[in-house]
């Protein structure tokens, strides 16, 4: 063990390894001031990168891990400088860290967060290495029952914690799961949902699955809310104040890493809840509480620690189990596979190397990010004041090659584009997009240990397994603590309300309509009604599989149903209790309407121009029709953006579409 360790750490001293995970820190960094987009957005945007450049594992995997272990530490900056939190993570700690910075502070709230993040980073890497020595008799102890009720743990558990209302969690993880389904099944000879399509055979990619409804459904969502993230900075105060609190408050610190790592375990919870948890933890054990919200720098401690250590701690289940904490685990899980080496027993007896250099690499990141972080955060900070609209032509280049590299096949940049229409209404209406995501890439190992589960075992016997009972226990008791506080919330409301609005209550109870441009209770009503459509479509077609390949579909399909009916009966209650309603088609839908016209038209001259000509005539008819940028500046950004797609074509083992009427140009439609 101590070898494998020695032997991974030595991989740093290559300066190609040290290249690498340096380039993923910077991408994280930059993406991180990116509202929305977070450690998927950046995982999903450079795994393209690394099946196109074929990279080995020792640089691969320090490319990846060096993003998602850095997104954590600029996400703060907009939050704290600007009001504008880069990551759902980051609302709890803004609380007091914009409050800081109004007071004159900002420096120093900047460098406690960027050394609560470090902190959070290494003892988080220190949980993962403690995990290493109790993994093997664990992982040894695992039949296909367990790994089977761990899968289903894991998407059940993503839904049920999620943010806002536990049937769409459910529902979008039902629909992950039947994305998943297409393709060839583990189980049988059966093609599934492919619809008489060879592109379709292999299944979807997942690389377009985390484009498409993480990526281009947030780059929509920023094109259409249009404006900059600001227009003022101020960095003041002293950076050796937020040192100085480090030190003083370093009890915190630990206790706020050992809640994101525990966050980080649990499929589903993710860094949002570990910060959320961690501020409660935090705010609960103080003595003084008057200060919290006003710019007291506990409030950043305990988070901002949580944040960054439960991105370690998501690894532990992925790792040991093949079951993602959360998305960029699942993404970075994506990545394992892709290089052969399969979570699990094998992976701690012949890998074991990887494994620590997984950890050394949130280590080093975690650190030399915090480093980067201090020079860095005024200019990092001053790309907030860029309009987001303009960004949107080069983050659209971006996923498109990536979506390409994965399978070189033009029916992948289609199906990014379909599929950020999905993650836009989902996050219009408040489906969560981590199930969706976890459903997707835990759906061939769930399918697969079912059926080796129900050949291998009767029902009553592998049902009876200790461990088996134990996880639907833990299944059960979220559930249960789930309906009991609803139900005395609906007691209490009932008994102010009185007897006559007591149906009123219950029937909105639980609803999440959804917010933003679709916050009209009929844009919610249309999207479950379009779910159990489909759902019920794959249950329908299931019917025409054989046997051993219809049976997970089937499963998933009852359960879908059952929980999408209750979805539709609630939003139809709700939706007779509105006495208004919000506009069907506000100015924003509008826009992100048109975004989305814009990113398919892209596509389809990428299909019939080849790749550098689409980018030729997309990124300047963008800009000047959306973005209103001057011809001087329309010209430059036009031509960095064409010089870069013609370099990046030379480049060894990478390809660009060639499309159907220009293949002869050279370096632009190659």
């Amino acid at each position: 063990m101590i070898d494998a360790a020695w032997t991974a750490l030595g991989m740093f001293a290559q300066p190609a390894t040290v290249l690498y995970l340096v380039i993923g820190i910077v991408f994280g960094l930059l993406v991180g001031l990116l509202p929305g987009l977070g450690g998927t957005a950046a995982v999903a945007l450079l795994l393209p990168m690394v099946f196109a450049l074929d990279l080995p594992p020792e640089l691969g995997l320090p490319l990846l891990v060096g993003a998602v272990a850095s997104v954590h530490h600029s996400d703060v900056i907009a939050g704290i400088l600007l009001g504008i939190p880069g990551s759902a993570g980051v609302a709890i700690i803004m609380l007091d860290g914009h409050a800081l910075a109004k007071q004159g502070k900002a420096a120093s709230a900047l460098s406690l967060s960027f050394l609560c993040s470090m902190a959070g980073g290494l003892l988080g890497a220190i949980g993962l290495t403690l995990t290493i020595p109790i993994a093997r008799p664990l992982i040894l102890s695992f039949g296909s029952p367990e790994i089977f009720m761990l899968s289903v743990l894991g998407i059940s558990l993503a839904a049920l914690i999620s943010t806002g209302n536990m049937l769409k969690g459910l529902m979008a993880a039902v629909l992950g799961l039947f994305l998943g389904f297409i393709g060839v099944a583990p189980a049988a000879a059966d093609y599934r949902y492919t619809f008489g399509s060879l592109f379709l055979y292999e299944g979807v990619d997942l690389s377009s699955v985390a484009l498409g409804v993480f990526g281009v459904a947030e780059v929509a969502y920023l094109v259409a809310a249009r404006g900059s993230i600001t227009n003022t900075i101020s960095l003041s105060g002293s950076w050796m104040d937020g040192v100085r609190d480090f030190l003083k408050y370093w009890k915190l610190v630990l206790r706020g890493a050992l809640v994101g790592i525990w966050a980080g375990i649990l499929p589903g919870v993710g860094a949002t809840a570990g910060s959320l948890m961690a501020y409660g933890q935090t705010v609960a054990t103080a003595k003084d509480k008057s200060r919290f919200g006003k710019g007291d720098p506990r409030g950043l401690v305990g988070p901002e620690s949580a944040n960054n250590s439960c991105e370690s701690g998501d690894m532990i289940p992925t790792l040991l189990f093949g079951v993602p904490g959360g998305a960029p685990a699942a993404l970075l899980l994506g990545a394992l596979l892709f290089y052969g080496i399969e979570p699990g027993p094998r992976l701690m007896t012949d890998h074991l190397d990887t494994v620590y250099s997984i950890i050394w690499a949130f280590a080093l990141a975690s650190v030399i990010a915090s480093i980067l972080c201090f020079p860095l955060s005024r200019p990092l900070a001053k790309l907030t004041t860029v309009p987001l609209y303009r960004v949107a032509p080069v983050l659209m280049i971006i996923m498109m090659f990536g979506a390409f590299q994965s399978s070189s096949q033009f029916g992948d940049l289609a199906i990014v584009v379909v599929l950020g229409v999905l993650g836009y209404a989902m996050k219009m209406t408040a489906f969560p997009r981590a199930p969706f995501l976890i459903g997707f890439v835990l759906s061939k190992p769930l399918e697969r240990y079912y059926f080796l589960t129900e050949s291998l075992y009767r029902t009553t016997d592998w049902l009876r397994r200790p461990y088996v009972v134990g996880m639907i226990l833990v299944l059960v008791i979220p559930l249960a603590v789930t309906l009991v506080k609803k139900a005395r919330r609906r007691r209490r409301a009932a008994g102010t309300a009185g007897d006559e609005d007591r149906s009123s209550v219950v029937a909105t109870e639980g609803v999440d309509e959804g917010t933003g441009p679709m916050g009209n209770p009929w844009w919610s009503l249309g999207v479950c009604a379009l779910t159990v459509l489909v759902v019920g479509g794959g249950l329908v077609l299931s019917f025409g599989f054989h046997r051993e390949a219809a049976l997970a579909p089937r499963l998933v399909a009852v359960v879908g149903l059952a929980c999408g009916v209750v979805l539709l009966v609630q939003s139809v209650r709700a939706l007779r209790r509105r006495a208004t309603s919000p506009e069907l088609f506000p100015a924003e839908l509008r826009r992100g309407a048109a975004a989305f016209g814009w990113f398919a038209g892209y596509v389809m001259l990428i299909y019939f121009l080849g790749f550098g000509v689409a980018t030729l005539v997309f990124v300047p008819a963008f800009l000047w029709r959306v973005g209103r940028v001057r011809p001087r500046g329309l010209v430059i950004y036009t031509a960095v953006a064409v010089a870069l797609v013609v370099l990046v074509s030379f480049a060894p083992n990478v390809g660009l579409p060639d499309g159907m009427l220009l293949p002869a140009i050279p370096g632009l439609a190659r």
